[in-house]
């Protein structure tokens, strides 16, 4: 899987720009706020059709334009796909493929899979546990379309079911319907514990791997999943995890009467990391939080492979900084197998990059 050829039009900062790409490391360098961001932002968006740093699409269109677009040529699968992304003010977006329009976003993962390193993901280690909730959905997304059909259906019972204990008191009839929410919100709840938990089996054994060459074997990261205290085997039958998370929630049906939020279910669950048996939200250093972070992504993406063949897009913003010189290596030279774009801030340690290309960004533009 890779992408061959980008093409961006009143995109972030970018007029106009063509590119083609190494199917091997694409190193992108150039001074801060040129536009290498925005370059990988718009990688990424072809796979995810969203943004890491926009909430709305309105944001990635040039400040004095009306639309933009991006437009890649993938190759995926033994087939070549053109896949475009149109995005105007006030419009909604339209995404197709070979020229073919896309009824839904998930469609466009089915095509193009990326895993994104950027400078934020340092939160999936220092801050709370929404944020680490929200690494494996993405991944997990890609992967399971089941899993993302009940991602979709949970959150769409938990936005009513807080409704209902909200406004309770101001409308006692709102209750009649409390138990029957909760209880598909325990049957969709239970598909997401089944998929995280054996998501997380897998990952601790690919990241921990990569997590022990990175640091050159001299430190060990250890994951662990916090779910519903009442789920007595995750990665056991989904009706066994259902039973678990309604008991958990008949306990817990009056605290969250009196708390008026919902208090119980994997909207709750987090992701504890661990490095050399500390757990590194406390303790690791800059270095070794980046290095953690790193870690989970790259063994996403061993899982990615194991799963469909094919290596996902590896985009890297400003990973570089902040590592010593053996870890520099180890993200320029020993990340092996498919297509990896970095950005850096200069050519420093890119001498002996001899598997790919370099690409100088100015202003918008490859100079």
């Amino acid at each position: 899987m890779r992408v061959t050829a980008l093409a961006l039009e009143d995109f972030r900062n970018y007029r106009r720009l063509e590119a083609a790409f190494s199917p091997a490391v694409n190193v992108i360098y150039g001074e801060n706020a040129q536009g290498k961001t925005n370059l990988l932002e718009a990688v990424a968006y072809l796979s995810t059709a969203a943004s890491h740093r926009a909430r709305y699409d309105r944001e990635l269109i040039r400040l004095e334009a009306q639309s933009a677009r991006i437009r890649a040529t993938v190759e995926a699968r033994e087939r070549v796909f053109r896949l475009e992304a149109a995005l105007r003010r006030g419009q909604r977006r339209q995404l197709s493929s070979n020229g073919v329009k896309l009824k839904t976003a998930g469609e466009l993962s089915g095509i193009l899979q990326t895993v994104l390193f950027c400078p934020e993901d340092l939160s999936l280690i220092r801050a709370g546990a929404a944020e680490r909730r929200r690494f494996l959905d993405e991944c997990i997304c890609q992967l399971r379309p089941r899993y993302a059909a009940a991602l979709g259906q949970y959150r769409r019972l938990h936005e009513h079911k807080t409704r209902i204990l909200r406004d309770w008191e101001e409308k006692p009839a709102l209750l009649d319907a409390l138990d029957d929410f909760s209880f598909q919100m325990a049957q969709a709840g239970a598909v997401l514990i089944h998929y995280r938990a054996h998501f997380l089996r897998r990952l601790r054994e690919t990241a921990a791997a990569v997590h022990a060459d990175f640091s050159g074997g001299r430190e060990r990261l250890e994951l662990d999943y916090a779910t519903v205290s009442t789920v007595a085997d995750p990665l056991g039958p989904t009706r066994e995890i259902f039973e678990g998370v309604l008991e958990h929630q008949r306990t817990h049906r009056q605290a969250e009467l009196e708390a008026r939020q919902c208090l119980t279910g994997p909207h709750k669950d987090d992701l504890t990391v661990r490095v050399n048996g500390l757990e590194a939200k406390t303790y690791a250093s800059q270095g070794q939080t980046r290095t953690a972070a790193l870690s989970l992504k790259l063994g996403c993406r061993e899982i990615f492979h194991d799963d469909t063949g094919e290596w996902p897009v590896l985009l890297l913003d400003d990973v570089l900084s902040e590592l010593d010189h053996r870890r520099r290596e180890f993200v320029l030279h020993r990340i092996t197998g498919g297509q990896v774009f970095i950005t850096c801030c200069e050519e420093d340690g890119l001498e002996g990059l001899d598997h790919g290309a370099v690409f100088h960004i100015h202003a918008g533009e490859l100079v």
